[in-house]
């Protein structure tokens, strides 16, 4: 089976994007280190600083599976409750 790669893009509220940014960044390199995670990328739109997006490949969708359950997000969930105006999230598979 091909690799997963997910899309995941944030965006804070005009007044919480430094507290969002600094959440996010809390993730990398927890998640660096997790089973099956190839690379996990932290993006800020040059135009629109409240936009993130992570880029992000793993093995396979369990194991990114278990990275959605993985305590560090629910923490980061419960850090960002209510400073994040939108969540778009795409899974995705490399075919060329």
């Amino acid at each position: 089976m091909a690799n997963l790669t997910i899309v995941a893009n944030i965006l804070a509220g005009a007044d919480k994007v430094e507290l969002v940014k600094a959440e996010l960044q809390k993730l990398v390199d927890i998640t660096r280190a997790e089973d099956g995670c190839i690379q996990y990328d932290l993006h800020q739109d040059n135009e629109d600083p409240a936009h993130f997006m992570f880029y992000e490949n793993w093995t396979n969708r369990e194991l990114w599976q278990a990275h959605m359950s993985a305590p560090h997000l629910a923490a980061y969930m419960a850090a960002t409750e209510g400073a994040v105006e939108n969540f778009t999230l795409n899974e995705m598979t490399k075919v060329a």
